[in-house]
């Protein structure tokens, strides 16, 4: 029956598209800038600290952001904390997807409402610098790379809805500008950089915390009080089918037992798509911290003093910390045989110890805790070149340069779809 009900919505987009023509009819208020984030399910990454920033500077900017949500919860928990939001539902979610000029997203324009996007400017602000390859790049997607004409077929209404091109794409220097160029096929790439990392370099933004975030963040910040040697680790790793193999590496008991005898509080922070969630949420254990999958990562990254990783684009941001990254790698042959290829060469662009057992881990945050032989600044001349590669500026607020970047684009070009 769930296959009927998918197949169903799936081709039945195809009955929608006169509500996106139609959509070109209505008139658009270049005051008025809409936000949506990962489908419209959360409130996250580039859109909330845009949307965060904008709605806390609106008198000044004289622009109106206005939240779209697929999630009745998230427009109320927006609602609740005075800022505006609206199911996308609702006659004022329709009202403002019609009026709304400015479509910022990090996915797709459904993020917010696709067939009521018609004559909006369309920003994907995307959700990572990225170290695999992405989109049109990756020889693994098969919507993009189809093996044969039926694949190509199913692809269609897909093609006519989510995929339909956005006007620009965002990322953070000049340097990542060819590879987004090629990803996306599309020569208008943005480089003002990325708004999540405001919260890491100024922290001129007040951030907004779900109840969630704000007991994991006391648990962690409970931590370090307790004890002045107790220390915060970062544990990021990107999703893929060979993850699961990281409890086949890692014995969770003696893991245990050398966090506690070290001080270290082990805060785990999966991709929301991970398959590894429920294993970690059945652990017993002192010093490890599941994060909520879905809870955002910005506002952990600074409370920690180490980040470990494995391919996941998070240590690029990391960088701006100029702290520590260990890159546990344990299954990297088999991600790069079945998963994704890398833009670059993998040894070369992740400044960082890489280990790939129990027994390197260990060592690596041994290391970190006693700083034996200036172990946080091992690292820092090839974190600090990384760095200025996929950064425009390691200090400056990517918020107001991308709003005035999209301002002028209003005043001076043409765009269409």
């Amino acid at each position: 029956m769930y296959k009927i009900t998918e197949f169903f919505k799936y081709w039945g987009q195809l009955f929608l598209l006169p509500l996106y023509w139609l959509s070109f009819l209505f008139p658009r208020n270049k005051r008025i800038w809409l936000f949506g984030s990962t489908f419209g399910r959360r409130f996250a990454d580039n859109p909330k600290y845009l949307y965060l920033y904008m709605s806390q500077h609106k008198r000044q900017l004289k622009i109106r952001p206005v939240w779209i949500s697929h999630n009745k919860d998230i427009a109320g928990f927006l609602n609740q904390n005075d800022y505006e939001a609206y199911y996308y539902h609702s006659l004022k979610g329709i009202f403002f997807a019609l009026r709304g000029k400015v479509y910022l997203f990090d996915n797709y324009s459904k993020d917010i409402n696709f067939w009521q996007s018609g004559g909006a400017l369309k920003i994907n602000m995307w959700h990572g610098i990225p170290l695999k390859k992405i989109q049109a790049d990756n020889i693994f997607d098969k919507f993009r790379h189809p093996a044969n004409l039926f694949e190509k077929f199913k692809n269609f209404p897909r093609n006519l809805s989510d995929e339909k091109p956005h006007h620009y794409v965002l990322t953070t220097s000049v340097f990542l500008k060819n590879i987004f160029s090629s990803a996306f096929n599309t020569n208008n790439v943005l480089t003002s950089g990325y708004p999540r990392n405001d919260i890491l370099v100024k922290e001129n933004i007040i951030n907004l915390l779900s109840k969630e975030e704000k007991k994991t963040l006391y648990k962690i910040k409970n931590f370090t009080k307790e004890n002045k040697k107790n220390k915060i680790v970062l544990y990021m790793p990107t999703f893929r089918e060979s993850e699961l193999r990281f409890f086949d590496v890692i014995n969770i008991n003696t893991f245990q037992e050398f966090l506690k005898k070290n001080h270290i509080l082990f805060c785990v922070k999966l991709h929301p798509k991970s398959k590894l969630e429920a294993r970690f949420r059945d652990i017993k254990a002192d010093n490890i911290l599941v994060i909520d999958s879905g809870a955002d990562p910005y506002i952990f990254l600074k409370l920690s003093g180490m980040l470990i990783t494995d391919y996941s684009s998070i240590y690029f941001d990391y960088l701006l910390l100029n702290r520590p990254v260990v890159f546990f790698n344990y299954d990297l042959e088999q991600y790069l045989d079945n998963s994704r290829e890398l833009y670059f060469d993998y040894n070369k662009f992740t400044p960082g110890e890489k280990v790939s057992s129990q027994q390197g881990l260990e060592n690596a945050l041994s290391c970190f805790i006693n700083n034996s032989v200036g172990y946080s600044n091992k690292y820092k001349t090839q974190r600090s070149i990384i760095s200025k590669k996929v950064f425009n500026s390691t200090d400056k607020m990517a918020c107001p340069v991308l709003i005035n970047d999209i301002i002028h684009i209003l005043n001076h070009k043409t765009y269409s779809r």
